[in-house]
Order: structure tokens, then C-alpha cells, then sequence
């Protein structure tokens, strides 16, 4: 409203004369003040570090004691398994028994404390205790040259902290799993042997926790190189949850990996049999998830077939461990997705640099540099596949992670 009326919608301002500081009054139906909010607004840095943990995504990174990047890559990379964090759960201080040292039950308290202040924490975590603790038990990461800690082998510390851990959790009391780490990382190698002379035939069974595939010029590629290695040996392991690839490029050659692994032509004659049926199942998942019609009846048949296979092991007995009341059964299909990786920089292993990459479980990744943790993209992932070993600035791939898609 002006002096004089009333302004409608089409008034035209030109032939009102309004002046300078003249005053308007608005007119209209008042609505609802705005109530201010019960709760105010609260920063990410004004949260409880556990729930910071929670909002940024992932958890903290390490500091670097002095060229210990491969053990804070190789960390990072097993602090991203929950059933290990859960199994040192339940390992007390008074866990140990006769058959496990004094320095294996300290170092497995020491990951134990150290995986626990990374979930709580999204500030870098100085793992003094766990480095003390790894230096006694293996006094090779505790070497000097011009007084400065050596650079040492990821591979290595990867191999001989899960060989710690293997026998302490194994220990009575430490877990509801006497064996939690051979049913986690556990692989079991038939080695068969043939006697062209006598046609006698012998077979060997072995348990490692991890696939060598050494990379050569002439194999380039993980599937190809881990057929060269099995080419005497066949893949078995009914409980097996995930496969850590190591040692297979230090020589820095470009080494091509998928995001998904599928071992089937791998295994042994009655393992495949035994993978049909599951991997038929996540054939028809993955089929309605992209809105493909799937043969109801098929799928019948599949669970079916799974289940009667499943219910023995040729033998009339069960082939799997008793369920827990209330845990969800389920198969093996073969197939398995990367969720870590863990690459090096420069030219031989026993220098350069290390970084741990790990897949959270919102799906993106972050790359662990130290205490510098980057969320990465998947594309980034898929070009750590090493180069020339001249070139010093490539990734090149030390040890691949692998976990299990059931159905």
C-alpha cells in the first residue's frame, strides 16, 4: 500500500512518484513464525571422536616411527577385516597357554589395543607399543643402517604378524573359534604328485594363508600367474573367507587385477561340483538387481542341489560347521571382491614407499599414506597395476586382498 491506494499486481511504479526513502507498507496473510530448532546445529570437530569415526567415513591413519610405512600399510590393510578385530575382542591378557611366547601373546595385546584406538580415533594414531612389541618378536624390523630403522618388506610383516596371530588365537579360551585365523585367511593346497614309471600317485594337503603368484614378463596378469603356480596344486576350502595375494610383483612389472576374482577354474574336480549350484543362485540375483526375468522353478532346483551337496561330503557327513542359532547359512560361489590393496613405490622392496588402499563398507575407498588417509576413487584402484621397474614414481602391487561373495 502507497499513499493513495492500493497497488495491484499489473500497477505500473513509473507513474506512482515514489521517493527516495519514501515508506511502503506490505499487507498479506501472516504465516507461522519460524520456530528455531530443538537441537542446534553441532560440527563434525565438536563430536565424540567415536562418532567423528562415523561421520568422516573412515578411520585414522598412522604415523611414520621412521620408515615404518610398511608396517603401517600392512596394519591398515588387516584392521579393515571385522571377524580378525572381533576374534582379538575376545583375546584377554590372561588368553595365553603353554604353547604360545611370551612376545606372540604381547604383539597379538598389542594389535588387539591398537586396532581398538583406530576405531575410536580420526586423529593419526602413533603405534609405538605395537613397533616395540614387532621388533622383539622378530628382530629383523628392528635393523639399522647409519643409525636410521631399515625400510623392510610388507610382505613379510603381512606373513609374520598373521603367523603370530594364527597361533595366539588358536590358543583355548582366546575365541568361540578355536582357529580363527585358518578360517578366515585359511587356504588349503592339495599337492598331488604321479610316478610316470609305476603310475603311483601321492598327495600331499597344505594350509597357507596366502597365494604366491610371482609375475613375470611372460605373466602379466594375477588369474594367469595364480594357474601357473597351481598348475600341480588344487584349490579346496569350504570355510575359506577371503585370499590374500602377496609377493607377486617386486620386480615393479605392470600387473593387470580384477575387481572381482573368480577362482573356479582353480579348484579341485569335487570342489567345482560343489560351487555350481551357489554360483547359479548369485547368477539369478544379480539377473533380478538388473531387472532380468529369472525361472522360479531353476532357482528351486538350484537351492535344492546345493543343499543335498552341501548335507555331505560324499561321506554322509556334514561338510560345514554347525550353524549358530540365529546366524544365516550360507555357500560359496568362488567369486570373490577386492577389498585391500597394498602397493609399493621404488625399486626394490627394501626401500621406497608403501600405502595401504582400503575398501570401506559404505563401498569407496581410502588410501592409507601414513597419517594421511585420501578417499580414492574405484578408477584409482584399477591403475595400481605397476609399470617398468625403472620407472621409480609407478605403484607396483605387493599384496592383493580378497572376500568371499556368498549366497
Amino acid at each position: 500500500m502507497v499513499k493513495g491506494g492500493l497497488l495491484k499486481d499489473d500497477a505500473d511504479w513509473s507513474t506512482l512518484g515514489v521517493k527516495a526513502g519514501q515508506k511502503l507498507m506490505m499487507m498479506g496473510t501472516a504465516d507461522e513464525i519460524v520456530k528455531s530448532p530443538e537441537k542446534g546445529t553441532v560440527f563434525v570437530e565438536d563430536l565424540p571422536e567415536e562418532e567423528q569415526v562415523v561421520a568422516v567415513g573412515h578411520t585414522a591413519g598412522l604415523f611414520n616411527l621412521g620408515n615404518t610405512c610398511y608396517m603401517n600399510s600392512t596394519l591398515q590393510c588387516l584392521h579393515s577385516v571385522p571377524e580378525l578385530k572381533s576374534a582379538l575382542l575376545n583375546y584377554s591378557h590372561s588368553g595365553r597357554n603353554n604353547d604360545v611366547d611370551q612376545t606372540s601373546h604381547m604383539l597379538t595385546i598389542a594389535t588387539r589395543d591398537l586396532f581398538n584406538e583406530l576405531d575410536k580415533s580420526v586423529k593419526p594414531v602413533a603405534p609405538m607399543q605395537f613397533w616395540m612389541v614387532l621388533r622383539k618378536k622378530y628382530p629383523q624390523f628392528g635393523q639399522l643402517h647409519n643409525g636410521v630403522f631399515m625400510q623392510q618388506d610388507a610382505e613379510e610383516c603381512w606373513t609374520q604378524l598373521l603367523y603370530t596371530l594364527s597361533q595366539s588365537l588358536r590358543s583355548s579360551g582366546s575365541s568361540e573359534n578355536p582357529d580363527a585365523l585358518k578360517a578366515l585367511f585359511g587356504i588349503e593346497l592339495i599337492s598331488r604328485i604321479h610316478c610316470q614309471e609305476s603310475n603311483e600317485e601321492s598327495s600331499e594337503t597344505e594350509s597357507v594363508y596366502s597365494l604366491k603368484c610371482h609375475i613375470s614378463q611372460e605373466v602379466n596378469h594375477l588369474h594367469e600367474g595364480l594357474k601357473h603356480v597351481l598348475s600341480l596344486v588344487a584349490y579346496e576350502g569350504d570355510g575359506l573367507d577371503r585370499i590374500g595375494m602377496g609377493q607377486f610383483s617386486k620386480e615393479n612389472y605392470k600387473v593387470d587385477y580384477p575387481l572381482e576374482l573368480d577362482v573356479y577354474d582353480l579348484c579341485s574336480d569335487d570342489l567345482r561340483k560343489t560351487l555350481e549350484a551357489p554360483r547359479q543362485i548369485l547368477r539369478n540375483e544379480e539377473g533380478k538387481r538388473l531387472g532380468l526375468k529369472v525361472n522360479e522353478k531353476s532357482k528351486e532346483n538350484d537351492v535344492k542341489m546345493s543343499n543335498a551337496e552341501g548335507s555331505s561330503n560324499g561321506g554322509g557327513e556334514p561338510s560345514v560347521a554347525p550353524m549358530e542359532e540365529g546366524e544365516k547359512e550360507t555357500q560359496m560361489t568362488g567369486i570373490y571382491d577386492l577389498v585391500a590393496v597394498l602397493t609399493h613405490k621404488g625399486r626394490s622392496a627394501d626401500s621406497g614407499h608403501y600405502v595401504g588402499w582400503v575398501k570401506q563398507e559404505n563401498g569407496k575407498w581410502i588410501e592409507f599414506d601414513d597419517d594421511n588417509p585420501k578417499p580414492k576413487l574405484e578408477e584409482d584402484i584399477t591403475r595400481l597395476s605397476g609399470g617398468d621397474s625403472r620407472i621409480v614414481k609407478r605403484n607396483g602391487i605387493q599384496v592383493l586382498y580378497f572376500l568371499k561373495k556368498d549366497v
